[in-house]
């Protein structure tokens, strides 16, 4: 092996463990301790902070106490350990989200096996579920990409994930997102494989975040719809799963689907949850956006409708509409960028082919990168500055890493559909 081919993965693999080293220190030394200043400085409460908690909550009074998790009571027991008392409305530095709990109920069939144990522990074993079952989906969505990247590389893509801020965002969080990421890596790699039946079970199990699985399973019902006869058994076993579910759900918590909905509505009017599109430009001009966006991803879809589960075309599409869907969901959330992770992959793997493609594809790619790689570098420097500089100057800049946040999905779907779109339009010419 010559010197050239060993050092090239060897200060590839020396900058991901610097990048992910860089990000952890800075979340520890640099924003959770501004965040607990700016909490002792207008006194705005800290408990438990995970967000696992308002589910598990809502979990154990319905399932051990027959308690309606919806209701106002649960809502401030479960205020009194996510924040370490219940909001009080007259105090105007108090959080706005009221942590309710907004998922559907049969979420709370997930947690049943950890609702007797102390949170404590229910906490620290989540973070390492989700930590494990993350690093798991980074090799799984490697294996439906079908790239046989070396093992330096695989290692080095597989730190950079851990290291990403919204992983690492999620994780602090203890965020479902990243439990639904890791399901979702299961079911795909499964109907690849030719288990649909599992596959189907998982992508029922996901709905617990309904927004995030929307565009997959319209994909999914175009791309079965295509082909009945052959592929119905991911349809059957996903709409049997359900069935069971929504029965179960019923069954321990009559009518709760318009409680659900109540709760989802309050949900974005205290959080103030917004698209990507809509925080970056604002409404109604982020329609603009979204429309032919979605239509452009329908446009995909239908065309890639016919292809197998293991086929290149099939994981392209996949991975546009799991980027798409961070444009469209109506949250900005970094930890719903976990959902990137299969269209960051394909670009790192197809970097020479739209490289090709022309002066503007360049420049988009470029740019692109340079939002990805931004939080990665800005995170190291003040992790780094951490150590030299007093802890009130570097506490200043804590917002850096985020400024490309809101920007990475857009410019990752961009150049997807640009890609996608370029290479048809080539094909129907040739």
């Amino acid at each position: 092996m010559s010197p050239r081919a060993f050092y090239g993965p060897f200060y590839l693999v020396l900058a991901a463990v610097v990048c992910t080293a860089g990000m952890w220190i800075y979340a520890s030394r640099v924003q959770v301790p501004q965040q607990m200043a700016d909490a002792a400085a207008h006194d705005r409460p800290r408990g438990n902070l995970s967000d696992l908690y308002p589910r598990w909550v809502g979990a154990r009074e319905l399932l051990l106490n027959g308690r309606d998790p919806y209701s106002a009571e649960v809502a401030r027991e479960i205020q009194t350990g996510y924040y370490g008392r219940p909001l009080d409305p007259s105090r105007v530095n108090d959080p706005r989200d009221q942590q309710g709990f907004a998922y559907p109920v049969y979420v709370v069939f997930c947690l049943a096996p950890t609702i007797r144990l102390p949170f404590a522990i229910v906490q620290k074993g989540f973070f390492w579920l989700l930590l494990i079952l993350t690093s798991a989906s980074t090799v799984l969505w490697l294996r439906v990409l079908r790239w046989s990247a070396p093992l330096w590389a695989q290692f080095s893509l597989l730190l950079l994930t851990l290291g990403s801020l919204g992983v690492m965002q999620g994780l602090k969080l203890q965020q479902m997102s990243l439990l639904i990421a890791g399901l979702l890596a299961i079911a795909m790699r499964l109907l690849a494989s030719n288990y649909a039946v599992a596959a189907g079970v998982l992508l029922a199990v996901a709905t617990v975040k309904p927004q995030l699985v929307f565009l997959l399973l319209l994909w999914l019902a175009i791309w079965t719809l295509a082909d009945w006869r052959c592929r119905c058994r991911l349809a059957i076993s996903f709409l049997v799963t359900m069935a069971i579910l929504l029965a179960a759900s019923e069954w321990y918590l009559p009518h709760w689907i318009p409680r659900f909905w109540q709760a989802v509505r309050e949900y974005r009017s205290y959080t103030g949850t917004v698209s990507v599109m809509e925080q970056m430009i604002g409404y109604p001009w982020s329609w603009a956006l979204e429309v032919p966006a979605f239509a452009a991803v329908l446009g995909a879809c239908w065309r890639e409708r016919r292809q197998a589960a293991t086929a290149d075309s099939f994981a392209f599409t996949l991975s546009l509409v799991l980027a798409t869907t961070i444009l469209l969901v109506p949250t900005s959330s970094p930890y719903n960028q976990v959902l990137l992770i299969p269209a960051l992959l394909l670009l790192v793997k197809m970097r020479r082919t739209i490289w090709q493609r022309g002066f503007a594809t360049r420049v988009l790619y470029a740019i692109t990168a340079v939002l990805i790689i931004w939080p990665w570098f800005s995170s190291t420097v003040l992790a780094a500055l951490s150590f030299v500089l007093p802890q009130e100057v570097v506490e200043r800049g804590w917002a850096i890493p985020f400024w490309t946040v809101t920007q990475i999905p857009l410019g990752v779907a961009a150049l997807m559909l640009v890609h996608y779109y370029q290479r048809t339009f080539t094909r129907f010419k040739d």
